[in-house]
C-alpha cells in the first residue's frame, strides 16, 4: 500500500514539475499569440519561397538545411556566383525578428528598406551589423561591430553569444525611429532623416552614396559577405 502511494505521489510530482517547463515553440512557426499580434513568417523553413537574390543575380550562395537558411560562404562554395538575398515583399514601418549565428572570423548583416536601383544592396539599405567581433582578422572600428547601424551609429553594449551559438536580433523601424536589439537587450536607438542623421551620413562612409538610407520602404536583405552564416525564425510585424 505504501509503495503504491509513493508511486502516485511521484507521478503527481512529475506532472507538476512538467507544467513549469516552458513550451518550446517549433522553429519557423508562429504562435497563436503572434498571429493575433500581426506577425508574419518571412522564412518557412522548407525553401526560399518569398525570397530572391538582389537584382535576380545568379547565385549559389543560399540553401535551406534542416530548417535553417544557410549562406554557404566562399570557403564552402568556391564559385563566384554570390549575391545578397532579399524579400519579394517590401516594408516601411516594422518590427523584424531574426535568429542568427556566424562562422569564425565571419561577417554578414541584415538590411532593410533595400531598393534595387544601385549595384549593391548596402548602397540603399541601412545594415544591422553581424560579425565575429572577437575573431575577425582585422581591427574593427566600433561602427563595424555586432549590433551597430553599420558605418553610422555605434554601440558599446554588446551581449553577443560566442561564435557558433544562436543570437536573437530585433530591428524596429517606426516613422524614422529605429531600435536595434540583441539577445533581449536594446543596444542602440536613433532617429533617421534628422539633421544629425544627415550630418553623420555626410561625414562618413556614405557621403558619396546618395541613395543610402533614403528609401521609406523596401525589401529586407540578408548579406552574403563571403562568410558562412545561418538564419532561422525570420518574422516581421508591420507597424
Amino acid at each position: 500500500m505504501q509503495q503504491k502511494l509513493s508511486f502516485h505521489m511521484l507521478l503527481l510530482l512529475t506532472i507538476s514539475l512538467l507544467s513549469f517547463i516552458p513550451h518550446q515553440t517549433k522553429d519557423n512557426t508562429l504562435t497563436a499569440k503572434e498571429k493575433k499580434q500581426g506577425w508574419q513568417l518571412l522564412f518557412n523553413g522548407n525553401n526560399l519561397g518569398g525570397w530572391r537574390t538582389y537584382q535576380n543575380k545568379p547565385s549559389n550562395s543560399w540553401e535551406v538545411q534542416n530548417g535553417i537558411l544557410h549562406c554557404k560562404g566562399s570557403n564552402t562554395d568556391k564559385s563566384d556566383k554570390r549575391a545578397d538575398l532579399i524579400t519579394d515583399k517590401q516594408y516601411d514601418n516594422f518590427e523584424l525578428s531574426v535568429d542568427w549565428k556566424i562562422s569564425p572570423a565571419g561577417n554578414s548583416g541584415i538590411m532593410y528598406h533595400v531598393t534595387e536601383a544601385y549595384d549593391a544592396a548596402y548602397l540603399s539599405g541601412p545594415e544591422y551589423q553581424i560579425i565575429d567581433d572577437e575573431g575577425f582578422p582585422e581591427k574593427l572600428e566600433e561602427w563595424q561591430k555586432t549590433g551597430a547601424d553599420y558605418a553610422m551609429h555605434t554601440t558599446h553594449i554588446r551581449p553577443t553569444k560566442p561564435v557558433g551559438q544562436w543570437n536573437h536580433t530585433v530591428i524596429i523601424f517606426n516613422k524614422g525611429h529605429v531600435e536595434h536589439w540583441l539577445n533581449g537587450v536594446k543596444v542602440l536607438s536613433f532617429e533617421a532623416w534628422t539633421p544629425e542623421w544627415e550630418q553623420l551620413k555626410k561625414e562618413g562612409k556614405w557621403k558619396d552614396a546618395a541613395g543610402y538610407g533614403m528609401a521609406k520602404t523596401g525589401s529586407i536583405a540578408l548579406q552574403d559577405h563571403g562568410s558562412e552564416a545561418w538564419f532561422k525564425n525570420i518574422k516581421i510585424r508591420p507597424l
